[in-house]
């Protein structure tokens, strides 16, 4: 009678003997309902535009894509993503191999005999070991199948990660551009502050103006130069944000200095529930949640009996080609089953359950914050718009108005308070419209994230192969 037939009534009895509820423990948990559609929508600009995977050609600047293109084949966080992903690979691999039976040779050879007698004499020893523990509960395809959530995890993980990288990078490039234009408006504000206090000394020396005109002109040139010495400082410091994305120590030469040519995109945000399928961190949640869920199965499985099958063929002789002449065959089957261990299983039971409710709040958060990334993010993009709206015409006047202050000054109409003023309202206004342009941008980088960056799950399964070879190389 076979091994396993002999093992079926005890394994029988064993499992009726073990207290252990085998009702499903998963959560009951709802997601979070989205609503149909976004409350917020951009400002009208044109057909909006559905989103790709390389959407930061969106903006139409090559030196952007460049910097993106770099930065990704020299990301260091980069790759070690990708040796996250070879290793979860690894890990598939090992525990599939659980699944098949395990076989080992053994051979030997001995020379036996005495120190004073001339009778020695060899034996050889062959043999073959078959062993398999059959997976009655699913304990072992369950660990294969939290194994591969896992890579999964890790996968998403990495993509993650590249989207972080590409968005961060546009992010900066915007600020460092941004803080460019705006260090050469304020350098020509400087230089404006200068020519007027040219004006006034000439006043001063013709006595049409007092000491006291001298000193608040003296003032507003001193505010412009810690202006410029401001936005220097800003423009290194974004400088040396962009060298760390970009994986190196040395400045990388950059051409650019307006944001002004660049399309500010009108993008496609589609609707709410679409989030579930765009973004990888959702997807990565979900894989974690997966994981625990087999988890669980594994840790029932561990409470239960297993069983053990094993198979040996042997044979020795005192000549090697004899060895397996005669064989002698061995089958075994074991059964062993947890009596006691001082709470210890389940207590593995009770933290694989406790870890796949965790999952599933951090699976529901991501929900929630993906929603909640992309409503800000279109808040700011129609906010900051019709701030631009309003504040291009507060540019046009101000320009008009300082003009005809300075015009009026030089006739003496007017005291120097007044073009003062005009000159303080004509540099906020040109500051702001440049910051607000750059933060334009900006926002629509950050709706690109959080719309999880032209990433589908047909992505992962068409791209990976060319990411993991790119960044291996």
């Amino acid at each position: 009678m076979e091994p396993y037939r002999l093992l079926t009534p005890v394994i029988g009895l064993l499992t009726a003997c073990t207290t252990i509820d085998t009702t499903d423990l998963q959560s009951t948990e709802q997601l979070p309902t989205l609503p149909r559609q976004y409350q917020e929508t951009p400002a009208s600009g044109g057909s909006a535009e559905a989103i790709t995977e390389k959407w930061w050609q969106s903006f139409g600047n090559q030196e952007l894509d460049q910097l993106i293109t770099l930065a990704a084949a020299q990301s260091f966080d980069m790759k070690a993503a990708i040796a996250n992903v070879r290793l979860a690979e690894a890990s598939v691999r090992l525990a599939s191999a659980s699944l098949w039976p395990e076989l080992q040779a053994d051979i030997e050879a001995g020379r036996n005999g005495f120190f004073e007698k001339d009778d020695d004499s060899s034996e050889y020893y062959a043999g073959l070991i078959a062993s398999y523990e059959l997976d009655f509960w699913g304990g072992v395809r369950a660990n294969r199948t939290s194994a591969e959530a896992l890579l999964a995890y890790s996968r998403f993980d990495r993509d993650i990660l590249r989207l972080s990288i590409t968005a961060n990078v546009a992010f900066q490039w915007l600020q460092w551009v941004g803080t460019r234009e705006r260090l050469h408006i304020a350098e020509q504000n400087l230089d404006t502050a200068q020519r007027l206090l040219g004006i006034i000394q000439l006043r001063v020396d013709a006595g049409a103006a007092s000491e006291l005109d001298i000193v608040q002109q003296q003032r507003e040139v001193a505010g412009q130069q810690h202006i410029v010495a401001r936005l220097h400082q800003q423009q290194r410091e974004n400088r040396n944000i962009l060298n760390l994305l970009l994986g190196r120590t040395e400045d990388l030469e950059l051409h650019t200095t307006s944001l002004e040519a660049l399309t500010a995109p009108t993008i496609d945000a589609g609707i709410p529930s679409m989030l579930l399928v765009r973004r990888p961190d959702i997807a990565r949640a979900e894989a974690a949640l997966r994981s625990a869920d087999a988890d669980i199965t594994v840790a029932r499985a561990a409470m239960l009996p297993a069983v053990n099958l094993g198979i040996t063929i042997s044979g020795s002789d005192g000549q090697i080609s004899q060895i397996l002449r005669d064989p002698i065959y061995t089958l075994v089957a074991g059964l062993t089953q947890p009596i006691f261990n001082g709470g210890a299983l389940a207590a593995q039971l009770d933290a694989a359950v406790a870890i796949r409710d965790a999952r599933m709040a951090n699976y529901q958060q991501a929900i929630v914050t993906a929603f909640a990334d992309t409503l800000n993010a279109l808040n700011t993009i129609a906010g900051i718009d019709a701030q631009r709206q309003a504040q291009q015409q507060q540019l046009v006047l101000a320009r008009r108005a300082y003009a005809l202050a300075e015009s009026r000054y030089r006739a003496g109409a007017i005291a120097l308070t007044t073009l003062l003023d005009s000159q303080a309202d004509l540099f906020d206004a040109e500051d702001t419209h440049a910051l607000l342009r750059q933060q334009s941008l900006q926002a629509r980088v950050d709706l690109f994230r959080a719309l999880g960056g032209g990433w589908t799950p047909q992505y992962l399964a068409t791209n990976a192969s060319n990411t993991e070879k790119n960044f291996s190389e």
